[in-house]
């Protein structure tokens, strides 16, 4: 054996002595998903316990170095981990801002201190992140943001609005872009970390037509922010909030590879019956179905290249923004194939029946897929101008 068939064998006996039962069942709601944080109220003991075990065997994080609570894998090595997680049905240990999009930005921005206080915290879940990124005035054109941080000695004093700030409410610290130098339009940003408890922050959810809110508009009023709590030099924010909106689009582009298969053709299946065969009785629909499997194959393969060639460091810089852009639009079409197959019950809203609107919510939650992230527009110009090299 290789060591790492032999890593795979180990892995495969650890899982199955240490996953929890409970863990291994599909994710029935947001409640079973595991963002950690100060308020953080386990849906069952069996989370907190997972949670718990896979972050002492730095699991959470399992490509981050040990000496910042990670696993210390490499990139085979955390493959070969996430296959046997996803071949006994795992649940995600802990989901969080801070693993996916401010933990790389900190590995190859941060100082040695701000690595130290920040890593091992976001790989235990003991603090959840938001990110401060876009503004009323500053979406697409992210580098108009008004926020302003005021040099006041070691210390800023930050006024401002964010909007769209994902769980801003439930969050604990921010990541949050600022205005430091006002002559200069991307040269006069800067990426600073700060408590969400700290005088002067403020949120209130934004309602969306799915009838939840998990994003904010936030509020701050001569917040003051530590300067040791800013990330690479005062105004070359630009270059880490670049940095990190690849890998917020690698993130976002994961909605593509949700399982689809078993809830579109049992939906269907459950409204429309099946046929003499056995097949499902709509022959238009069954064929979208098929071929939406086919697209969704071809996408996690694709996703499976582009994981490996971005841990071997050949990645095309623009690759986030395909896979982001690919990603989102497969998320919108399983919803909406979900919706056709799902029949009248598909537009049930409020009943048991229909898990209080579970479905139809979910569907228009999709709706933001093509805006968060980067706008789909935005995305296609990248692809264009840098991957196909088309002229501006």
């Amino acid at each position: 054996m290789t060591d790492l068939d032999t890593f795979r064998t180990d892995t495969r006996a650890w899982l199955e002595a240490n996953c929890p039962p409970e863990m291994r069942k599909p994710v029935r709601s947001e409640a079973d998903v595991c963002w950690g944080g100060r308020r953080f109220e386990p849906s069952c003991p069996e989370q907190k316990q997972w949670l718990d075990t896979m972050a002492a065997r730095g699991w959470t994080v399992p490509d981050w170095p040990t000496q910042y609570g990670g696993g210390g894998l490499s990139p085979a090595e955390t493959k070969v981990l996430r296959e046997e997680m996803k071949a006994i049905g795992a649940r995600s240990p802990l989901n969080s801002f801070g693993i996916s999009m401010l933990g790389p930005a900190l590995l190859k921005y941060g100082t040695e201190e701000q690595k130290l206080d920040h890593l091992p915290k976001i790989a235990r879940g003991e603090i959840r992140w938001c990110q401060g990124y876009s503004e009323p005035n500053a979406g697409s054109d992210l580098a108009s943001l008004a926020t302003s941080a005021e040099d006041n000695g070691d210390h800023y004093i930050v006024n401002g609005q964010k909007v769209w700030t994902s769980y801003a409410d439930k969050a604990d610290w921010i990541f949050c872009l600022v205005r430091t130098d006002k002559s200069s339009k991307q040269g006069g940003i800067s990426f600073v970390l700060f408590d969400m408890e700290s005088p002067g922050v403020s949120t209130r959810p934004i309602l969306l037509i799915s009838g939840y809110s998990p994003f904010c508009e936030t509020f701050f009023d001569d917040v003051k922010v530590p300067k040791i709590n800013r990330i690479h030099d005062e105004n070359k924010g630009w270059d880490v909030a670049k940095y990190l909106l690849g890998h917020e689009r690698e993130m976002i582009s994961g909605m593509g590879l949700g399982e689809g298969k078993d809830l579109l053709i049992a939906g269907a299946l459950a409204t429309i019956g099946t046929d003499e065969q056995g097949r499902l009785a709509d022959p238009l629909l069954r064929a979208q179905i098929a071929q939406f499997q086919v697209r969704a194959k071809a996408f996690a393969a694709m996703s499976e290249r582009f994981i490996d060639e971005l841990k071997a460091g050949r990645a095309h810089p623009a690759q986030p923004s395909m896979m982001k852009y690919y990603g989102t639009e497969l998320n919108k079409d399983r919803h909406e194939l979900q919706m056709a197959g799902g029949g009248s019950d598909a537009l049930e809203w409020e009943s048991d029946a229909g898990r209080t609107g579970a479905l139809p919510r979910a569907w228009l939650r999709t709706k933001a897929n093509s805006i968060e992230g980067g706008t789909s527009e935005i995305q296609l110009n990248i692809i264009a101008k840098r991957i196909l090299d088309l002229p501006s």
